[in-house]
């Protein structure tokens, strides 16, 4: 049996020091989606019991940035697949 993740193209590149960058964002912003990501996960198994991070932004703002964060790199990917397509068609 195989793993369709081994078979899907990856949404990320490795940078020249070996970090990795969601496709269509920055380093800065890769490590802002995936701090928020990571916090919405354990915002909703209800590990975190406040609604504000202590910066003045509630978990509105945060889930709003995180979609601002994921449309760009979604749209990015998307644009990069159908790249890699025409590249690969004779």
């Amino acid at each position: 049996m195989t793993s369709l993740s081994n078979n899907a193209p990856r949404r990320y590149f490795v940078d020249t020091v070996g970090r990795r960058v969601l496709i269509g964002l920055t380093l800065e912003e890769t490590f802002e989606f995936e701090r928020l990501d990571t916090e919405q996960v354990s915002a909703q198994e209800g590990r975190q019991a406040a609604s504000d991070d202590g910066r003045g932004r509630g978990a509105i703002a945060d889930e709003q940035r995180w979609l601002e964060l994921y449309e760009k790199h979604e749209g990015a990917w998307k644009a990069w697949m159908a790249q890699s397509r025409m590249e690969i068609r004779p």
